[in-house]
């Protein structure tokens, strides 16, 4: 107790000292004791409140940041949906408000907050000062045994029994294995520095380390030369190199820290700026920094161990809080099935790699590393975004009969690969596949698909640091059109703004469009910007040299965006014949049907392209006014409604009796029973992931054209209540699996 009364007097002074140096009226010490936030030290609030006002973990304001452990800076409380007022603190007067977490082995053991009576948001000076003392007061009340030990973020050993997770699914597939932690745990001991030049010393040998780790993986990455891949690396190891980043954490140790407290002050900062990034690519981005933080305090703290260097041992799935696309690298591929993330999202540097890996990935799981325990087994559903920790054996059973009925059917439709997707009654199909790497090019042989229906050459530009030059634009197209050899390559010119957002083109392509899929993006984008589609069009027609070339422009709304699109192209190609450069043997030019309009102008268009592709991933959004972004969106609107299969219908239609090759590419030619519907509205081509190439030549072979012509001509014409029970119903009663 005396020195529980010790360190009272010192959490008082704490509060004075800091109110001071603010100029705040009020600031306070939450600690949590028994599962509350008590209210511990105050300056400005009323005396009598303290070891009197609780709150709960979620509860307030200072609930929140314990909840969340996160930093909030509000210029005026009241206006946060989670304020809440407690009148015996007397804090009624005062409008601004700031808190930050108190730390202790990744859980929030108290919360440090600043009020002021006048709105003001503090600095971010003021923020980082907060930062610092929280961390010398996690150590404080630690030594002091002010927390009770259960709260410091131990794992719990109750859980023994089967837990069904779920998540966000991030990469598609089945896999199964034991339970293996990416790393340890690095707790920070020592807060306080006794020498700050030993620390910064020891931060500069770390730095040192770090970056030949980073050299080394980028050098043995597993991908051939050049790709999507190798552009994320050089995005990772370009943050490894950022002198900003060192200043920030040498200026921390100038504070007073420890290396490892600086480190993770700046990481702490780094994560309150992830909070306040709308764009999803820069917050993704703000990922690998912090995945590079997380490197970094390993090295500093001697901590190095970590599932890969230490090697894996069988079938395993990797739990993770988050993980960078080095780190995955890192991993035994013959022995890494499947990653469980607690953080993660779709535009993550890690998932373009694992996808290429061929590793599901579930991310959000929410506590995952406090309910799964080392050597558990886990089984990975990354079709439905499920994670199944020490499942019974019945639900084991089932689901290593999924995973064998899987693998069978892989190598059922692996044999489809030479076989050419004739119809019943001897219609040819056009089934190719959709890329954005350089890699993918290679599933042309393994998928059998006839080229390629839609290659996406954004990709290029959304992982690079910088924009791409012309010469390595021009060395990627060639080295995809050497590889596909004679199968057709059509290469869409950039989609980038709106929710696919360049930091290197902040201006152009971070507009805060209120509906980024319908804002300044795409074609409109890339003719604002003319010399960005200049380069492109001469790196594609010198890449193209000597091959048939054909380029698609997306997001066409009205058909002079074509004919300003392709005057740019016959501009470059006019130079190149200037200067005597060898051509592509032939050049077609499309465009992405997407926009409801362009249909409006078919008869201005057909004479003007050589092919159309219909977009059905962002057409089906802007029919139905629906962002697909909204996930109270994304599942209401059904590919088969009548709707969307009369508009498509009557583009075919408008299409009949012209020389231009129409298709569909996107996700809904990738679905059998999509794709039934499809091809009975008079669709012969679909450009489809690699994966369902197989699946959907399969189908082709079942399917005669006129039964399935005739079926669907009078469901459009008399719709029934449910199209898609329809359609069921039917390829049931012909015996064609739709599943």
């Amino acid at each position: 107790m005396a020195a529980r009364t010790h360190v009272q007097a010192k959490l008082n002074r704490i509060v004075d000292v800091i109110g001071e140096a603010l100029d705040s009226e009020v600031c306070s010490i939450y600690l949590l004791r028994e599962g509350m936030l008590e209210l511990y030290a105050t300056r400005g609030l009323n005396q009598s409140a303290v070891h009197v006002t609780r709150l709960g973990v979620g509860e307030g304001l200072t609930g929140t940041i314990a909840e969340n452990i996160e930093t909030l800076n509000l210029d005026e409380a009241a206006t946060h949906p989670e304020f809440q007022y407690r009148p015996e603190t007397g804090e009624e007067k005062f409008h601004s408000f700031a808190g930050v977490p108190i730390v202790r082995r990744e859980r929030a053991v108290g919360v440090l907050t600043v009020q002021h009576v006048d709105k003001r948001k503090y600095e971010e000076v003021e923020i980082e000062a907060l930062q610092t003392v929280a961390m010398v007061l996690a150590e404080l009340i630690h030594n002091a045994g002010l927390v009770d030990g259960e709260m410091l973020g131990e794992r719990p050993e109750s859980h023994s029994g089967q837990l069904v997770l779920e998540g966000l699914r991030l990469v598609k597939g089945l896999a199964f294995g034991k339970a293996v932690f990416h790393q340890p745990r690095v707790n920070i001991e020592h807060t306080v520095a006794e020498d700050t030049e030993a620390e910064r010393q020891r931060v500069y040998l770390a730095f040192d380390k770090m970056r030949e780790q980073i050299d080394h993986m980028t050098g043995q990455a597993e991908f051939g030369v050049g790709g999507e891949q190798e552009q994320v690396l050089e995005t990772y190891k370009m943050f490894a190199y950022d002198e900003g980043w060192s200043r920030r954490i040498n200026e921390a140790i100038d504070s007073g820290l420890t290396a490892e407290a600086a480190i993770e002050r700046v990481q702490q900062r780094t994560r309150m700026r992830m909070r306040e990034i709308s764009d999803p690519l820069l917050a993704e981005r703000m990922h690998d920094l912090e995945d590079l933080a997380n490197r970094l305090i390993r090295i500093v703290s001697g901590q190095l161990g970590t599932a890969a260097t230490m090697g894996l041992h069988g079938d395993s799935i990797l739990i993770a809080k988050n993980l960078g696309p080095a780190e995955l690298l890192e991993y035994d591929r013959r022995r890494l099935k499947g990653v469980v993330l607690q953080e993660g999202s779709l535009t993550a540097h890690v998932v373009i790699v694992a996808r290429a890996m061929g590793i599901p990935v579930i991310g959000r799981v929410r506590n995952v590393r406090a309910l799964i325990r080392e050597g558990d087994l886990v089984l990975v559903d990354g079709d439905a975004a499920q994670v199944t920790v020490r499942p019974g054996q019945g639900v084991l059973s089932a689901f290593e009969a999924r995973f064998a009925q899987k693998q069978e059917r892989k190598a059922a439709y692996a044999a489809m690969r030479d076989i050419e997707p004739f119809t019943r009654d001897g219609t040819r199909i056009e089934v190719m596949m959709n890329a954005g790497l350089r890699d993918d090019v290679a599933m042309l042989a393994v998928s059998g698909a006839d080229g390629i229906g839609l290659y996406r050459t954004e990709f290029q530009f959304l992982v690079s640091a910088a924009l791409p030059q012309r010469d390595r634009q021009t060395r990627l197209y060639r080295d995809v059109l050497e590889t596909a050899g004679s199968k057709k390559v059509i290469f869409r010119t950039v989609d980038i703004g709106g929710d696919k957002s360049l930091p290197y083109l902040a201006s152009e392509t971070s507009r805060q469009d209120e509906n980024p899929a319908m804002g300044w993006r795409a074609l409109r984008l890339a003719l604002e910007r003319e010399g960005l589609m200049k380069v492109q069009a001469r790196a594609l027609l010198e890449g193209a040299a000597g091959y048939e070339l054909n380029v698609m422009f997306p997001m066409v709304s009205e058909v002079w965006e074509f004919d300003a699109a392709k005057a740019v192209f016959e501009g470059q190609l006019e130079f190149l014949k200037k200067h005597k450069h060898k051509l592509p043997s032939v050049i077609r030019y499309g465009v992405m049907l997407e926009v409801p309009s362009l249909a409006e102008c078919l008869d201005l268009l057909l004479p003007k392209v050589s092919f159309i592709s219909i977009g059905t991933n962002d057409l089906t959004q802007f029919l139905f006014a629906a962002d697909r972004a909204n996930p109270m969106l994304a599942e209401r609107y059904d590919w088969l409604s009548p709707s969307i299969l009369r508009f498509l219908r009557r583009v075919v239609l408008g299409c009949t009796g012209h020389p231009v090759d129409l298709g569909v590419c996107g996700e809904m030619g990738g679905r059998r029973l999509e794709a039934l519907a499809l091809i009975g509205i008079g669709i012969r081509r679909l450009s489809i992931t690699p994966a369902a190439v197989g699946p959907i030549k399969e189908l082709i072979r079942k399917v005669d054209t006129r039964e399935i012509g005739e079926a669907m001509a009078g469901w459009l014409a008399n719709p029934p209540e449910n199209m898609r029970a329809a359609l069921l119903e039917w390829a049931e009663a012909h015996e064609i699996e739709v599943e």
